[in-house]
């Protein structure tokens, strides 16, 4: 039934369509449009990403990026495929094609472990777009690599490449393989709502790192309702999660699954302040007697999802969340996010450390030509999260995906500050970040960090502070110079070097690195945790 519905729709989609390119998103490629984004003279929903097609402003914006150094036109068919144009392309007057071969090789050196690492990845982009109410995207990556030590660890624990899938070798093997593909439609039937298909990542928030909704996890199928009418934007989800973590009914089935149902609103009160509210519900799907499975009653997509919650006798995870951006300069804007995971209001004044107190905040700067540099981007930001934060009974009612986090890669009960710097003249980009935290680690205990871990294991119900646990301080600093050769598909050289330190009274993990490579795509691909 699930199988003939979605093709319903996606057939929907393709035979009642015409649209713009699609842009995925990417920190680093959507930062260098600060200057239009926070400007005092816009007022753009900045906060839901990638970016819906009704602001066609911001699109034409986005698509200006993919031709940056690309004024001298190559005479030679390899030349301009090199430097100038996608490999294949097609730009009729009611359609658009493009298509482009994506390689990522990367080599480095982990000096603290000795190790060589190295990524293989062939990858492919496809987009596109049919009349001016329908487009695509698609991108495919078939992977090898050798992670430096701390990655290595952290996929053998959990067998999952951050951000991506499973690992295919497991951790008999230090050399990973693995593919993973996206896949996006959109149709635009008019400037007031928009619908989305896919098996991709959303972001929401003016951050670096989301606590309501990141990109940190792998791709995921939903389905995306979108509505703009004056100043407010409305998003609508209904996603379905997987869990690797909990033991499959058989083979046949796969990994268990899970749903989950978003909703967002988006308010540009005037040119400098916005407001957003953001709930969202978590439920697992058929259990062993195969019960249950999408519950329709998450369906409506102007409900209040904690009260649908509520009558359905709370068996589901909960959150709400709550955003705020203000532009206080003509080149600086504060933003903010605030998360309710679940709390008791009395408990929380007072002040005894309530295990169920699970609140998470960000609070940050960002803003554009810094030290009136043009073209320098910059953010500095705050984020904490108490113990147990988006964890539940079961990994299969968390706040998360495929292992991973929905929002914050530290998971819960940490604390962290971040800073990252972004330059760009001509075709040459430079970037610098440093991260700062400090968490507990789970010492023979759980102290609410790890948000797979089941919060009934808790030793105690009150006393809990965020921290607590193994004190462990984080350091991580990413320096990265970059020669863009084609921006059509972000083809760079790039040199870069790494430094993390993870240290606690039982252990100082140490890891400085170097890397050099040919890159392309607009993937993210976090490291940073």
């Amino acid at each position: 039934m699930k199988k003939h519905l979605l093709m319903a729709l996606m057939a929907f989609f393709v035979l009642n369509a015409k649209a713009q390119n699609i842009t995925p998103y990417s920190y680093y490629q959507y930062q260098k449009l600060n200057k239009s984004l926070y400007s005092l003279d816009t007022r753009f929903h900045t906060s839901l990403k990638p970016v819906i097609y009704d602001d066609t402003t911001l699109t034409r914006q986005l698509d200006s990026l993919l031709v940056i150094g690309t004024e001298r036109t190559r005479n030679s068919w390899i030349g301009r495929k090199l430097f100038n144009e996608h490999l294949l392309e097609v730009n009729k007057e009611d359609y658009s094609f493009y298509l482009d071969f994506l390689p990522d090789f990367q080599i480095g050196r982990d000096k603290e472990h000795g190790i060589t690492t190295w990524l293989n990845t062939r990858g492919y982009q496809l987009g596109g777009s049919i009349g001016k109410k329908f487009s695509f995207y698609s991108s495919g990556f078939e992977n090898q690599s050798r992670f430096n030590n701390y990655l290595t660890k952290y996929i053998n624990s959990i067998g999952v490449i951050p951000g991506m899938v499973n690992d295919k070798f497991g951790a008999t093997k230090n050399t990973k393989d693995w593919a993973y593909a996206t896949a996006v439609i959109n149709y635009t039937p008019n400037k007031y709502i928009s619908f989305t298909l896919g098996q991709d990542k959303n972001f929401i928030g003016d951050g670096y790192r989301s606590m309501l909704l990141s990109d940190v996890a792998a791709p995921y199928p939903f389905l995306k309702v979108t509505g703009t009418l004056g100043n407010v934007k409305y998003m609508a989800m209904w996603a379905q999660f997987q869990d690797p973590l909990s033991p499959s009914f058989s083979y046949d089935n796969g990994f268990r699954k899970k749903w989950g149902a978003f909703h967002y609103l988006d308010w540009n009160v005037n040119n400098r302040l916005s407001l957003g509210f953001f709930d969202s519900i978590i439920w697992q799907d058929a259990d062993a007697t195969g019960k249950r499975g999408f519950d329709p009653s998450y369906l409506n997509p102007v409900i209040f999802l904690r009260t649908v919650e509520g009558m359905n006798g709370s068996p589901d995870n909960a959150l709400i969340g709550f955003t705020g951006k203000y532009k206080a300069l003509s080149n600086l804007t504060i933003y903010g996010q605030a998360v309710a995971d679940e709390f008791t209001a009395k408990e929380v004044f007072a002040g005894k450390g309530y295990w169920a107190n699970k609140l998470a905040f960000q609070l940050g700067i960002k803003g554009f030509d810094a030290f009136k540099v043009a073209g320098l981007n910059y953010l500095a930001e705050f984020n904490t999260a108490r113990p147990f934060t988006y964890s539940q009974r079961s990994s299969l009612l968390n706040y998360g995906h495929y292992a991973e986090q929905l929002a914050h890669p530290l998971g819960a009960n940490f604390r962290e500050f971040l800073t990252i710097w972004n330059y760009q003249i001509s075709k040459w980009a430079f970037s610098a970040q440093a991260n700062y935290a400090n968490y507990g680690l789970d010492n023979g205990q759980n102290v609410g960090k790890d948000i797979n871990e089941s919060y009934e294991t808790r030793a105690q119900q009150y006393g809990y502070k965020t921290g607590d646990g193994l004190k462990t301080n984080f350091m991580y600093l990413d320096g990265r110079v970059s020669y863009i050769i084609n921006p059509k598909y972000n083809l760079r050289l790039e040199a870069g070097a790494i430094f993390r330190q993870e240290k606690n009274s039982l252990s100082n993990d140490r890891t400085t690195m170097v890397t050099f490579g040919l890159r392309s795509s607009f993937r993210n691909i976090y490291s940073d945790f």
